[in-house]
């Protein structure tokens, strides 16, 4: 049951609505909308290659995926500013946990919706074109040069392809949404223990969702907790370069967040 620190600025009363009503009516309004069946295509061998950290690829699409990956942020960011129990918490603490979290949240989110996207490898230029191009504008050169890491990539699509074999349901993608944002080993959290009970109800509703509707899988709970280890893997700064990079520059993801949530 989810309890508050005795140090927390939060209210001492829990809302009527847990976080498990909260998350269910939100999400499943959201997916009315957004949950239009696609067939997942995989651009990318899944297979680990030994020089995949140092191989880049870059979006083929870029303009029509990271119109797609901002649609899934916005969708996502809604969500949680509707969360009563996150609306609790103390304006730090909301910072600090969407700072952390919105990027698996957005690949989570994008699983949901069926999201897939393809990619090039990139090449690194020669002496010569560095040579020449060293006098153009800098912000035009990151644009487009780089990419991210081949092995990266590949993570991303591997959890969005583990995700679709698991045929996830709209009431477990809320209740991993709510085990991903109610993250307690963040630092500097000063609702830490709540944060910590939440994601414990997130967890055990979870659990008991997939014994109820799902009673002839008992491994069902262990794949979907597999791939929230392989979501808490993925990199921030690689979903930010992956998606939005290729569009709108090496903006600073954390000030955009801020501009999207609190509307600053």
């Amino acid at each position: 049951m989810a309890y508050f620190d005795s140090s927390c600025h939060c209210s001492s009363e829990r809302r009527q609505n847990s976080i498990l009503y909260s998350i269910l009516k939100n999400d499943s309004q959201s997916a009315q909308l957004g949950n239009q069946p696609r067939t997942p295509r995989l651009a990318l061998s899944m297979r680990a290659c030994a020089c995949g950290s140092k191989r880049k690829v870059s979006l083929r699409s870029p303009q029509t995926t990271c119109k797609a990956a901002s649609a899934v942020l916005v969708k996502t960011l809604k969500f949680v500013k509707n969360v009563p129990c996150f609306r609790e918490l103390p304006v730090d603490d909301q910072h600090t946990l969407v700072r952390s979290s919105w990027a698996p949240l957005l690949v989570l989110g994008m699983a949901q919706d069926r999201i897939d996207f393809e990619t090039s490898e990139t090449q690194e230029p020669s002496m010569l074109q560095r040579i020449l191009t060293s006098g153009q504008d800098k912000q035009d050169n990151q644009s487009n040069n780089g990419g991210v890491a081949l092995t990266d990539v590949q993570g991303i699509k591997m959890f969005l392809r583990k995700c679709w074999g698991l045929d996830i349901s709209t009431k477990e993608y809320a209740y991993l949404k709510g085990a991903i944002l109610f993250n307690p080993d963040i630092a500097g959290l000063q609702c830490q223990h709540y944060i910590q009970a939440l994601q414990s109800e997130a967890n055990q509703a979870l659990n008991e969702y997939v014994k109820m509707i799902h009673r002839g899988d008992s491994a069902r709970f262990a794949k979907l907790f597999l791939a929230l280890s392989m979501l808490r893997s993925i990199n921030a700064n690689v979903v930010a370069g992956l998606f939005f990079k290729p569009v709108i520059g090496a903006v600073n993801m954390e000030e955009l967040l801020l501009e999207m949530f609190y509307g600053k």
